[in-house]
């Protein structure tokens, strides 16, 4: 017995020095196809939408590309798919996608009986409401009988049925599974308030408003009535490509904290400091145990960015929407984004 538990013992440890992932049938599947398949909303400005040239932008978006960057060393190597909210977990489900970026809301349940598992938060977001400015209406408190659009299948519709129970108000839902119904339906008066997170409400508000009508015309209510961490999703089953798809977020975190950029990462690579030289693979061993190559947050910064440059230009200064960080500025500045150490 004692000679078992000392073999069981020296192979547990050999298994725990190698320090090399083990490989996983998504990710397996992933390399043999050559691309990751990666599913994103329908048309989200500032997450996932195609541009003019059919190119797929957003900071969902630059989740998949940096997961592509870090198993491929290339960050173009991506098919995306666009899913509606009811389509999403039924087609990552069934292998359609290999990844879901989707502005999907990590709650218990979907975390414990879909079959997937989320990985980190990209984006810290809470439910809100929007109306036209000619309504008058200053507080979500104020919208008693109102109509309001929702999409099915959401934590959002959830939300909304919670809100108003808990307020002693009514209301009539109007339910449009397709985003861009759910827009068309709201600006024409079908409904007077429309629903969903704050970020995509704002996306709404700065890229989506048909003219004559401008984005003065409508007026985000200031309540926010829920928590929405979104994040990534993956089949259960995979830990290696699990644990690439966090790390991979993680790594943009981590480089900005460090102030490792798309613009200075080939001068960070001189750098003395011992945990920068891990980051980068100068000193070897975190590609190793991730199963990828000692590059793999070189590849990501260098071709996607780290995770406030993706912010900067997606939804935050540098875009359209100029959403404030908010809560999802750095730990070290008072937010939500925190990433544990590569090491």
């Amino acid at each position: 017995m004692r000679k078992l538990t000392l073999t069981t013992t020296a192979a547990l440890a050999a298994m725990l020095v190698s320090g090399t992932a083990l490989a996983g049938k998504d990710l397996d599947s992933i390399k043999s196809r050559g691309a990751l398949v990666c599913g994103v909303p329908t048309g989200t400005a500032g997450f996932a939408v195609a541009d003019s040239q059919g190119k797929w932008v957003g900071l969902d978006v630059d989740v998949c590309r940096a997961v592509s960057a870090a198993i491929f060393g290339d960050s173009e190597k991506v098919k995306y798919v666009p899913l509606t909210a009811q389509q999403r977990f039924t087609a990552l489900q069934s292998g359609e996608v290999d990844i879901l970026s989707n502005n999907t809301t990590l709650t218990l349940t979907r975390d414990t009986a879909l079959g997937l598992d989320f990985t980190a938060v990209t984006y810290y977001d809470g439910q809100g409401f929007m109306v036209n400015k000619k309504l008058g209406v200053k507080s979500a408190k104020e919208l008693n009988g109102a109509t309001v659009c929702v999409a099915p299948g959401t934590t959002t519709e959830l939300n909304l049925a919670d809100y108003f129970r808990a307020t002693k108000m009514n209301f009539k839902p109007v339910v449009i599974e397709k985003v861009e119904e759910i827009r068309a339906a709201f600006f024409s008066g079908r409904c007077d308030v429309y629903t969903t997170d704050v970020s995509s409400l704002a996306a709404t508000r700065a890229a989506n408003v048909p003219p004559p009508a401008t984005p003065e015309d409508f007026v985000v209510l200031p309540e926010i009535i829920s928590k929405e961490p979104l994040g990534p999703m993956v089949r259960h089953g995979d830990n290696q490509f699990t644990d690439i798809v966090r790390w991979t977020q993680y790594a943009m975190i981590e480089a900005e904290e460090y102030g490792i950029t798309s613009k200075n990462v080939d001068e960070m690579l001189k750098s003395e400091n011992p945990t920068i030289k891990r980051i980068l693979g100068v000193t070897p061993g975190m590609g190793k145990a991730l199963g990828v190559d000692e590059k793999w947050v070189y590849n990501i910064i260098k071709q996607v960015g780290n995770y406030g440059e993706s912010y900067d230009k997606h939804v935050g200064p540098n875009s359209l929407l100029k959403i404030d960080r908010g809560v999802n500025k750095l730990w070290t500045q008072g937010g939500l984004q925190y990433a544990p150490p590569i090491r």
